[in-house]
């Protein structure tokens, strides 16, 4: 029943509610290059390897646009893609310091769970949303639309990624106005509080 619903949000982690981390020292602890325009790439803990093959076929792509790398290809890929490793790309299996990354990114490509999109809505940057299409319902998809309907987000479906990917990359870097207003927009449908409205609700229950 509608009058027994309550939006909180998901918990996220405080380190990034209150993102404190200067973006110099970011880059520094990733051994980056300051000043240069710093994508980070989030596949899951596990990976996603339609995300991770998109990334070694657009290394170029991405050097050509003046781009530097952070790679987080998942603990089930590492191997195959740590070959790519350079100064200006960083192959992690895992991102231990999220608040780092996050601090560091200029954008971000990522899949579209709702843990993803409840941290990136957070941080504020911003996101190029690669939907995973192998999830019940296709939520990933919804979730992602959701956001592209308030022009707080951009969206490449898998199946379009050849097609498109390029010139949607493309537009979005080109435009600093774009990327201010998706990274405003993402921000205001934050709901940085979850933690504290969940733990009120489940108050209120022991209560009845």
């Amino acid at each position: 029943p509608a009058n027994k619903i309550v939006k909180t949000g998901n918990p996220v982690r405080e380190d990034l509610i209150t993102l404190t981390v200067d973006k110099k020292d970011a880059v520094s602890f990733f051994k980056l290059i300051d000043g240069k325009q710093t994508l980070v790439v989030l596949g899951g803990s596990l990976g996603a390897r339609r995300i991770n093959q998109l990334i070694e076929k657009k290394l170029k792509f991405f050097k050509e646009l003046d781009m530097q790398i952070i790679w987080q290809c998942g603990k089930l890929y590492y191997e195959e893609y740590k070959k790519y490793e350079s100064d200006t790309v960083k192959v992690m299996a895992f991102i231990n310091k999220m608040n780092y990354a996050y601090a560091a990114a200029d954008t971000i490509i990522s899949r579209a769970g709702a843990g993803s999109v409840s941290e990136l809505s957070i941080v504020g940057k911003p996101v190029v949303f690669i939907p995973s299409p192998n999830v019940a319902e296709d939520h990933q998809t919804k979730n992602a639309m959701a956001l592209v309907a308030k022009n707080a987000a951009i969206m490449v479906k898998e199946n379009e990624l050849e097609a498109n990917f390029d010139s949607i990359f493309s537009d979005l870097i080109a435009s600093k106005k774009k990327q201010e207003e998706v990274a405003i927009n993402i921000k205001k449908m934050a709901l940085p509080n979850a933690t504290k409205d969940i733990v009120d609700q489940i108050e209120i229950l022991l209560q009845k």
